[in-house]
């Protein structure tokens, strides 16, 4: 039997729409000029690409075109971000704010910013996933310079109100970080109307390359940062390297498909994810987590009780699907997410991200669920 791929958080396939735009500029000797060297004529017109695929990217989430930073990801843009802030703005203070159920990428440079002399305080979330406002506001304190929360959870696919968030920070003058790799392309993003300082972007997440993300840094009001990084002048010296020019315009394009069809594509997989609770429900013994309202439609996270954990994945074969996300499940670790939630480990282990995306069909769902459906009572007999 073929694979069924359901791991769409992870990673999405590359869109066949963005290779064909891509395949020039991979193959063809006109485009392989470095867009950094101006002085001849090739350079210029990769630059001038470049400089088009920034401008696209950036209409698509309400940006203008010198906000858009690339990046290699939204690892690098969330690392770029936050220790570039941290940094910048340290003389004002030195304290920051971030929730327990963030991205590795987010957390880990946090842990490294306390080892600097900064003071975090991580947020535990409410039962449901979600951020309440009020420990939020609870926890500010006057030497607060920067606040750090997800758009849209890895694991859970719950959506945090960032525009309430945003606009209780703009008055105290505290910067805003949000990491949108899971929400773009998911959920509309204008950042000419959202009170937000810094958004991470990502390509792959968008059935864009991989190895491409970006970072927006609001003009207006200026914020700066510090580099993180060192060795040339490209993107106005935030962020040294070749600019990679296939991938760049890989990601403009992906971006501009994901606009056009984000509506539709999300109406589709609602009711997919809506069949396949249905099924699952009828199973017993299983766990749901994050809320249901607040939440993307390809998600779904889930525990089945008196299931060994470690055998789960493995015995759900050919279903491509994860228990968590693959920085985190790389490391040999429960998932942090469903620990801040208060879910026993044992169920945390026993746990399944389903990720449902573009390319998954309806006869798919039903395989899956059959499998499934088969699998979690032989697992309950051991």
């Amino acid at each position: 039997m073929d694979s069924i791929y359901l791991d769409y958080m992870a990673s999405t396939p590359i869109d066949p729409r963005v290779l064909d735009v891509m395949l020039p500029y991979m193959q063809d000797p006109m485009w392989c000029a470095n867009p950094s060297s101006t002085q001849n004529c090739l350079g210029q017109k990769a630059m001038k690409v470049v400089e088009m695929s920034r401008e696209s990217i950036a209409s698509t989430v309400g940006a203008k075109s010198e906000e858009i930073y690339f990046t290699s990801g939204a690892t690098e843009a969330n690392n770029l971000a936050l220790l570039g802030a941290a940094r910048f703005y340290q003389r004002q203070g030195k304290h920051l704010i971030t929730v327990a159920t963030e991205h590795k990428s987010v957390l880990q440079v946090f842990e490294e910013l306390e080892k600097q002399g900064f003071s975090v305080t991580y947020l535990m979330p409410q039962s449901n996933g979600l951020l309440a406002l009020s420990d939020l506001q609870a926890a500010i304190r006057p030497d607060t310079i920067l606040v750090s929360v997800m758009h849209v959870n890895n694991e859970i696919g719950v959506i945090q109100d960032i525009r309430t968030i945003g606009e209780s920070l703009k008055s105290k003058g505290i910067l805003f970080h949000v990491d949108a790799a899971q929400s773009f392309g998911r959920l509309p993003i204008d950042l000419s109307s959202l009170p937000v300082d810094l958004m991470s972007f990502s390509g792959h997440k968008v059935y864009g390359p991989k190895g491409i993300g970006a970072l927006f840094i609001r003009k207006k009001p200026r914020v700066n940062l510090y580099p993180i990084s060192f060795g040339g002048a490209q993107e106005q010296g935030l962020r040294p390297g070749t600019l990679a020019t296939h991938q760049i315009v890989g990601m403009a394009q992906a971006y501009r498909l994901a606009v056009l069809d984000e509506k539709a594509e999300q109406q589709r997989l609602l009711l997919l994810r809506q069949q396949m609770r249905q099924v699952i429900d009828k199973i017993g013994g299983v766990y749901w987590h994050g809320d249901w309202q607040q939440r993307i439609a390809g998600n779904l996270n889930l525990s089945f009780a008196d299931v060994d954990g470690s055998e789960l994945i493995s015995a759900l074969f050919p279903l491509v699907i994860s228990s968590q996300s693959a920085c985190s499940a790389s490391q040999g670790s429960s998932s942090h997410v469903l620990a801040a939630l208060g879910v026993p480990i044992s169920l945390a282990r026993a746990c399944l991200r389903i990720s449902l995306g573009r390319f998954t069909k309806s006869s798919e769902i039903e395989q899956s669920c059959d499998i499934i459906r088969k699998t979690i009572p032989l697992l309950r007999k051991k």
